[in-house]
Order: C-alpha cells, then sequence, then structure tokens
C-alpha cells in the first residue's frame, strides 16, 4: 500500500541502509524528513513493514530534487520504485507551477527505472558535482 508522507524516522534509516543507500544519524534523519516537499512510502500489507520509499526536496516553485529512492533488496523487481517515482512525479505535476525542472542522482542501480520515466543525461548542459562538509565543533578548526 502506497501511503503519501515520509516514513519513520527509524524506518527512514532502515531503508537506506538496507537498500545500500549512505547511512544517516537520527539527527540528519530527524531533520532531513519535515524538509520534503513530498514523500510516500510502501507499506507491506502483510506484515505492516515499510518496504520502499522516496521524496521530493525543492523550493515549490520550479526546482525539485528527487531523492531517497530505496527499496529493499527482497521487494526490488516488483515496481515498487516506479510505483513511488510516478507518484512523486505526480505530486509535482498537480501541486507545482508549470514547467518545473526536477532533478536527481542516478546510481547506476536506478538509471533504469529514471530513464523510463523519462530522465536523460544532460552533460551538455552542467554535471553533477558534490562534497561532504563537516560540522565544525566550537573552539575547532574544522
Amino acid at each position: 500500500m502506497l501511503r503519501p508522507g515520509t516514513p519513520t524516522v527509524h524506518d527512514y534509516m532502515r531503508l537506506r541502509a538496507d537498500a545500500g543507500l549512505t547511512p544517516r544519524t537520527e539527527e540528519q534523519s530527524s531533520l532531513a524528513l519535515p524538509g520534503s516537499w513530498a514523500g510516500c512510502h510502501v507499506v507491506e500489507t502483510a506484515s505492516g513493514e515499510t518496504v520502499g520509499m522516496g521524496r521530493l526536496i525543492g523550493d515549490g516553485g520550479w526546482y525539485f530534487h528527487v531523492v531517497d529512492m530505496a527499496v529493499l533488496p527482497p521487494h526490488q523487481g516488483r515496481g515498487i520504485g516506479n510505483w513511488v517515482l510516478s507518484w512523486l512525479l505526480d505530486r509535482i505535476r498537480h501541486a507545482a507551477p508549470a514547467d518545473a525542472y526536477v532533478s536527481l542522482m542516478a546510481d547506476p542501480p536506478g538509471r533504469r527505472l529514471y530513464e523510463r520515466s523519462g530522465f536523460t543525461e544532460r552533460r551538455d548542459l552542467s554535471i553533477g558535482m558534490a562534497m561532504w562538509l563537516r560540522r565544525v565543533e566550537p573552539g575547532g578548526r574544522g
């Protein structure tokens, strides 16, 4: 069953770790989830276990970024990722102003899903860049 809204912090952390995404702390997770523009998660009806999720972050005007797409390995290949991504893109289609720009960072396992949904590599326009910023502790030098 697909449920609008993000999963619990515990389920979010478990899904990220078990699906092979970089684990996040409880502090990071607790701050990240309320900052979602939209999100959904999939709960297996029989067990009540959260088995998939996805979120959108963005400014609500024109820029949206798909993040935290994760499906537990035993549930992969059943269309759950497609269901989640379709739900997220429909939220933008119905709630955002026209001509929204939607981006994501595609790890190898998800590339086929994103391509099937219409995403394309746009290295001619830009290239994704990233960095890890470490917090400077009080009295520290970074």
